[in-house]
C-alpha cells in the first residue's frame, strides 16, 4: 500500500488533522515520537482517529512493511519544532534531514511548509533527480507557486496574503491562528530563550511602541481542534495594548495538496 509521509511545522497541527479527517482511504496512522507530538495525538484521540507514536528510526521497517501489503494507505506525521523558523539556514538543514530519513521508504512526502525565509523552495526539485520513485512536494497555491509560509497558506496563497498585508499596513499586526495564539510564547522562544521572560516581555512591549505594531488578527480557519481561541487573542491583545481584527482563512491549499499528491503515487 502506499505510504504517505507528511512533515510539518508544529504550527500546522491542526491543518494536519483536518486533511486526515477527510480521507475515509486512510488504513494506519503513524506519529513520530520527538517531543512535538503529544499535542498532536491527544487531538487525534479527541477525533476518534487512532494512531501509533514510534520513534523515528522505527518508521523505516514500518513504511517497508505497510508498502509490501495491500490496502488502503499509510500516513506517517512527523512534526517538527516551532522556533526552527527564527533561523531559516536551520531550519532548512532540519527538514532536509528529515527528508532524507524518510525519503527511501515513502511512495510520498508533502511538506506542510512554505518558502520559510526562501530556504525551501527548491526542495522538491533537489530530491527530484534521485528517481527512486517518492514524490516530494511542498504547499503550493492555485497557481502553482509555493507559499510564503503557514499564514500564507491559511489566507489562500500569494494574492490574498499580499492583499491582506495592504491591508494592514497602516498599523503593525501580527496574524494568529488558533495555534499562533496558543504558542506564540513558544514561537517567539520567550520562555527558552530568556532568562527573564517577563523583562522579555517588556522589551516587546517597548519594541511594538518603536516599530508602530498595536493590533493581532484573528483568522477565522474554520477548525475548532485547538481550544480558547478567542480567549487567546485576547489575553495576547490585552497584554500588548493592542486592538482585534477577524480575517477568514481556509483549508483549501492544504487539502487540495494532499490530494494531489494522494493521486499521484495511488493511481
Amino acid at each position: 500500500m502506499p505510504v504517505i509521509c507528511i512533515i510539518s511545522c508544529k504550527i500546522l497541527q491542526d491543518e494536519i488533522i483536518w486533511v486526515l479527517e477527510n480521507d475515509p482511504n486512510i488504513d494506519d496512522v503513524f506519529v513520530v515520537k520527538n517531543g512535538n507530538h503529544f499535542e498532536f495525538v491527544e487531538k487525534l484521540g479527541q477525533r476518534n482517529i487512532s494512531s501509533t507514536v514510534l520513534p523515528l528510526e522505527k518508521i523505516p521497517e514500518i513504511c517497508k512493511d505497510n508498502k509490501e501489503a495491500d490496502g488502503p494507505h499509510t500516513v506517517i506525521v512527523d512534526l517538527l519544532e516551532l522556533a526552527l523558523h527564527s533561523r531559516p539556514e536551520v531550519l532548512k538543514k532540519e527538514v532536509y534531514n528529515t527528508v532524507e530519513s524518510l525519503y527511501a521508504c515513502s511512495s510520498g512526502i508533502l511538506l506542510f511548509y512554505g518558502l520559510c525565509g526562501n530556504v525551501l523552495g527548491d526542495i522538491e526539485k533537489d530530491f527530484e533527480s534521485r528517481g527512486t520513485g517518492c514524490r516530494v512536494r511542498i504547499l503550493k497555491d492555485d497557481t502553482s507557486r509555493v507559499v510564503d509560509d503557514c499564514i500564507g497558506a491559511t489566507l489562500g496563497g500569494a494574492a490574498n496574503y499580499l492583499k491582506v498585508l495592504k491591508s494592514v499596513s497602516n498599523v503593525g499586526t501580527y496574524l494568529f491562528t488558533p495555534m499562533y495564539a496558543l504558542a506564540w510564547r513558544e514561537i517567539l522562544s520567550i520562555d527558552r530563550m530568556h532568562r527573564n521572560p517577563e523583562k522579555a516581555l517588556e522589551m516587546m512591549k517597548l519594541t511594538h511602541e518603536m516599530v508602530g505594531y498595536g493590533r493581532v488578527a484573528k483568522i477565522n480557519t474554520g477548525l475548532e481542534y485547538t481550544r480558547d481561541f478567542d480567549t487567546n487573542i485576547e489575553k495576547f491583545a490585552e497584554l500588548f495594548g493592542f486592538e482585534v481584527m477577524e480575517l477568514e482563512g481556509t483549508q483549501e491549499i492544504f487539502t487540495r495538496c494532499y490530494r494531489q499528491l494522494k493521486t499521484e503515487i495511488c493511481s
